[in-house]
């Protein structure tokens, strides 16, 4: 039997099993408008980029990684270092097992202790919200659950599959907007404080 499934923090030596988990998303998929699977050492690049920064969190049963999430900037400038992007991926034969939801759990509750307050979500969808083999509406229903709310649709703006896809932009406000506000933390200094709280490793 199975293991209960385990967050941890993604290290770059996981690289090549999350480039596994990723690759059929681009290459099966429009829900990463993604044209050519990356490389496994560009990969690694990312993470570690992401690393520097924000959470990037796996998770793990069994000693095999199931899943992945981090957070990225949501744009460039200061005013911004507030909110961020993230994204979640889930091995193709594990989805709907609960796994996104501990990602997402995880990454949220490391982005609080961070002093991130908005979570923004980019998401492709079909158009007139109906499925098709490449791209279901699965995604914005999820994050639905997660308890963002739909700010703004882009109409037919991603293009892959010699099809037309829209994208939306979904937001979870999760921390309190002060006239004074705090710095946010490196990922780094609150690790520990996490790993205390909520039993990741």
């Amino acid at each position: 039997m199975e293991k209960q499934v385990t967050i941890r923090a993604a290290q770059p030596a996981d690289a090549g099993r999350l480039h596994e988990i990723y690759a059929p998303y681009v290459k099966k998929t429009a829900i990463t408008f993604e044209y050519e699977i990356p490389s496994v050492e560009e990969f690694r690049g990312r993470l570690e980029t992401v690393r520097k920064r924000y959470p990037y969190l796996a998770a793990e049963a069994d000693g095999k990684l199931l899943g992945f999430a981090y957070a990225g900037p949501f744009k460039g400038r200061a005013a911004y270092d507030w909110a961020v992007e993230t994204s979640i991926y889930v091995e193709e034969t594990r989805k709907g097992q609960g796994i996104g939801r501990k990602l997402h759990d995880a990454l949220e509750a490391a982005l609080k202790e961070q002093g991130i307050l908005n979570m923004n979500a980019c998401i492709g969808c079909p158009p007139n919200g109906e499925d098709d083999e490449y791209l279901t509406m699965d995604s914005v229903r999820f994050h639905s659950r997660m308890g963002y709310r739909m700010v703004g649709e882009f109409y037919q703006c991603g293009y892959k599959f010699n099809r037309w896809y829209n994208m939306v932009w979904m937001e979870k406000q999760i921390g309190r907007h002060e006239e004074k506000q705090a710095p946010v933390k490196p990922f780094d200094a609150v690790w520990e404080a996490l790993c205390e709280k909520y039993g990741m490793k």
